[in-house]
């Protein structure tokens, strides 16, 4: 194995040992970079960005690209992918930008229905709601 291939796989192995640290969260190229460079481990955004595809393609890794405007965020689901399950529908605060999930049957029924009386296939991992988050609603 030469140099850059046992390079490359450090990297990935620590990318994905991170991921890892944050269940359940969206991160960023940006928090990747932040985080390894918060641990005197710098990894170039080229290399996040090549190795977090890949997790996508492999279906390790998805990827919201919610507004067209902010950053792509990405979350571990490993090989058991929780929208192989369930639908997982998505709220993004408009005022800290927090991307919460959500998983409610309400939501599923209110899918069925589009797709039963109005033919329209909806995509839940396309589909994020917008609005303030608790925390946020409650300061206001």
């Amino acid at each position: 194995m030469n140099r850059k291939t046992q390079y490359m796989t450090r990297q990935r192995e620590q990318l994905i040992e991170f991921l890892l640290a944050v269940p359940g969260k969206h991160i960023t190229v940006n928090d990747v970079c932040e985080h390894f460079r918060n641990n005197g481990d710098e990894i170039g955004q080229t290399t996040v960005y090549r190795q977090l595809d890949k997790l996508v393609d492999e279906g390790v890794v998805n990827k919201y690209t919610l507004d067209g405007v902010g950053p792509a965020c990405f979350e571990y689901v490993g090989k058991d992918s929780h929208v192989a399950k369930n639908s997982c529908f998505h709220c993004k605060c408009v005022r800290c930008g927090r991307l919460i999930h959500l998983q409610c049957s309400e939501l599923d029924g209110i899918q069925r229905h589009l797709y039963e009386h109005h033919g329209f296939s909806l995509n839940p991992m396309r589909t994020v709601f917008y609005g303030l988050c608790s925390d946020c609603a409650e300061r206001e």
